[in-house]
């Protein structure tokens, strides 16, 4: 963890903000302490994800608690993203360091062009010695194109660019094997795989009510940064010194896969399928088992529409979804490829079909 060069740091609301909505100087302040110190040797770079827009604009707005609405929270948005980056930039011109504003929604990292166009500029910014500030543009998304929560944001921001490590700061110091308000429960120091918090009964957001996550989008962000091959540690805003200093606190979460290409990390987590194609049974265990192209003969069924190049779900029989792809051939051209060989159908149709409907390097399991 002390090695880390390249790191992607994500503050939830609650670790900013009063309960009451608007935000806490102070506390903005003192991590601000912290990064900027760890960054002050020029060894290590600093992504920062942070919550806080719409908790910031609860107070000025006389609002209470955050609202369900989408209207509202838009409105409190809008006031409150110019008010966290004020603090922000203010608090980090204490060190001389300039802070750089980057707004997404997951509409950005579900279209290949806006998921290169951010990676491009959190390179530059980085280069450019400029501290990255991401946060969800929740001015502008809609209940279809949000995230929902900044947690799995930063799981893919992380591998986005290609971070050494994720640290998620909250309200609480880590996972606990039981609700941490009650005597007899522990931390849980390491994760190295799912099976070792199978027994975890995870909750979700706290009282607070300035917040949209909890424990189980942290625990769920940390799996798919894990997955992708970036170690994780989970712990609280206070401890964030100890965290990037490699320190034991929190809970760290083990690599548990290897990085993997952009464009698969971003099909299964942040893209948007635009229909399905329904397997056989033999098909199914070709893709899951096997590992292995779907090819037209196996498929069943077309539903919906879309293009060749978009993102498709592939489901069995019971109408489960087991696997995503990027499909080579448009909607209206499928059914009449259905169960037939490509053998057959580029004697019939021309060389151009003789090909997979999804290639196994465009594809990745739902459920591996």
């Amino acid at each position: 963890m002390a090695q880390a060069h390249r790191i992607v740091v994500k503050v939830g609301s609650s670790s900013l903000t009063t309960a009451s909505g608007g935000l806490d100087a102070d506390r903005v302040d003192a991590l601000v302490d912290v990064l900027a110190k760890v960054r002050s040797g020029g060894e290590k770079e600093i992504v920062l994800v942070s919550s806080g827009a719409i908790a910031a604009g609860l107070a000025p707005l006389g609002l209470r608690r955050r609202p369900r609405d989408l209207a509202r929270q838009q409105a409190a948005a809008s006031v409150g993203q110019g008010l966290l980056m004020a603090r922000y930039t203010a608090s980090f011109a204490r060190y001389g360091v300039r802070a750089g504003q980057v707004l997404l929604t997951s509409d950005d990292m579900a279209r290949r062009a806006h998921h290169r166009n951010a990676s491009r500029t959190l390179d530059q910014l980085l280069t450019m010695g400029a501290l990255p500030i991401v946060n969800e543009n929740d001015t502008v998304a809609t209940d279809e194109i949000r995230f929902g929560d900044n947690d799995r944001l930063a799981s893919l921001v992380a591998h986005l660019v290609r971070a050494d490590l994720l640290v998620l700061l909250s309200d609480v110091d880590g996972l606990y094997d039981g609700d941490p308000s009650k005597p007899g429960t522990s931390r849980i120091a390491e994760v190295r795989g799912p099976e070792d918090i199978a027994h975890v009964q995870i909750g979700s957001a706290g009282k607070a009510g300035v917040g949209t996550g909890g424990m189980v989008t942290k625990v769920e962000a940390a799996r798919i940064a894990a997955a992708a091959g970036i170690p994780v540690v989970l712990t609280s805003a206070v401890h964030a010194a100890d965290a990037l200093a490699g320190r034991d606190t929190g809970t760290l979460f083990h690599r548990t896969g290897r990085r993997s290409a952009d464009r698969l990390l971003w099909l299964q987590h942040a893209s948007t399928p635009q229909g399905s194609l329904v397997l056989d049974d033999g098909a199914v265990r070709a893709v899951v088992e096997g590992r292995k192209s779907l090819l037209p003969a196996g498929i069943k069924d077309v539903e919906g529409e879309f293009s060749a190049g978009d993102p498709v779900e592939l489901k069995d029989t019971e109408g489960r979804a087991v696997a995503r792809g990027l499909v080579n051939f448009d909607a209206k051209e499928i059914p009449q490829l259905l169960g037939r060989s490509t053998r057959e159908l580029a004697k019939e149709l021309g060389p151009a079909y003789e090909r997979e409907v999804v290639h196994r390097d465009d594809l990745v399991l739902l459920h591996a």
